[in-house]
């Protein structure tokens, strides 16, 4: 046996035995620490259980890792399904890596209403990205939230950046509710668009717009070159017609080819200067804190969801509740508002 083959052999089986036992904090914050991909997935994993004791765990975790200071650049991907975002974010990546940074993708998948189940293929997608041991790509399920992306993704984020990932990238599912919620906790937000979709002029009308530092229009190759040509000077066009930003910066707009790997550099290029520039005006702290302030609400609204489901007063009256909302013998209000002071009523 070659030592190589020898070393990978032993590599796997400690990644066995370490999946195997249950491991205390101080052994996944260890991992985190030393930017073991393994120690990372397992405290993920921890973060989005909804079992109480690993939600404890997760939380003693979170606050450890809060410590470690890292001057990591947050960037939030976004487009409609088909747009290309898994191919771009690949090249993205790579583009990173190999300039010594180290890339973590959380990219997230719409969960069926149906089946309650998700593909999580993008590992699979970014065949290239998966096996560069300065990327870390971890896909999660968006659940119930409305938001296009996963309920822990912001502890997610803050676990990456203690194991030492320079460059975060969200990639949302892109359903039309993510745009909000990825831009609350990103420093820089990248709106993918497909040249000729007829959407240049109705992107005024949509909040998307204005949250976007950058639109880049993928797939402009081949016979769709002269039409992203066209879409970019008519997404020009529309930037100048929504209020400057308070920042101090323009949004650009670029037209590339991440099958190609054309234009992947300038994008990278101009988030550098983003950044540079936010730093020096004193917004990228600004902005961090507004993230923070955001995540906090967030954090409170999701635990009061979670205690209201969870009491046992509500559990016995709310199918009795949606019985009568259903035959219209109470309404939607009334019936919510009976289950909330139901709620409220001291345990005798």
């Amino acid at each position: 046996m070659s030592i190589s083959k020898n070393i990978s052999t032993q590599s796997a089986s400690k990644i066995k035995r370490f999946r195997k036992k249950k491991p205390s904090t101080e052994e996944l914050l260890k991992g985190i620490f030393d930017s073991d991909k393994t120690a990372l997935s397992r405290a993920i994993t921890l973060v989005e259980s909804t079992n109480t004791l690993h939600s404890k765990q997760a939380n003693e975790i979170i606050e450890k890792c809060l410590s470690i200071k890292n001057k990591s650049i947050r960037i939030g991907i976004t487009g409609v399904p088909g747009v290309g975002k898994s191919t771009f974010i690949e090249r993205f990546g790579k583009q990173l890596t190999k300039q010594g940074k180290k890339v973590a993708v959380l990219a997230v998948d719409p969960t069926s209403t149906i089946t309650k189940g998700s593909i999580l293929g993008d590992k699979t997608r970014m065949e290239e990205l998966v096996k560069d041991n300065n990327a870390f790509i971890r896909p999660s399920p968006s659940g119930d939230s409305l938001g296009g992306v996963a309920r822990k993704t912001r502890e997610t984020i803050i676990l990456c950046e203690a194991a030492g990932y320079d460059i975060i990238l969200i990639e949302t599912v892109g359903v039309g509710q993510s745009e909000t919620a990825v831009h609350s906790m990103v420093d820089f937000f990248l709106l993918l668009k497909l040249a000729g979709a007829g959407d240049e002029l109705q992107g005024i009308k949509r909040g998307i717009m204005e949250m976007a530092d950058a639109i880049v229009i993928n797939k402009s190759d081949g016979e769709n070159i002269q039409q992203a040509k066209k879409a970019r000077i008519e997404f020009t066009r529309a930037l100048h017609l929504l209020k400057n930003k308070d920042n101090g910066w323009t949004p650009k707009v670029f037209a590339c080819s991440a099958l190609e790997n054309i234009g992947i550099k300038e994008v990278w290029e101009t988030i550098d200067n983003f950044i540079k520039l936010q730093t020096k005006n004193g917004f990228f702290i600004t902005k961090r804190q507004e993230q923070n302030r955001y995540w906090l609400l967030q954090t409170i609204e999701n635990q009061l969801k979670q205690l209201f489901y969870q009491d046992k007063k509500v559990k016995n009256q709310l199918q009795n509740f949606i019985d009568a909302v259903i035959n219209d013998d109470i309404s939607p209000f009334s019936a919510a508002e009976k289950l909330l002071e139901l709620h409220s009523t001291p345990k005798r």
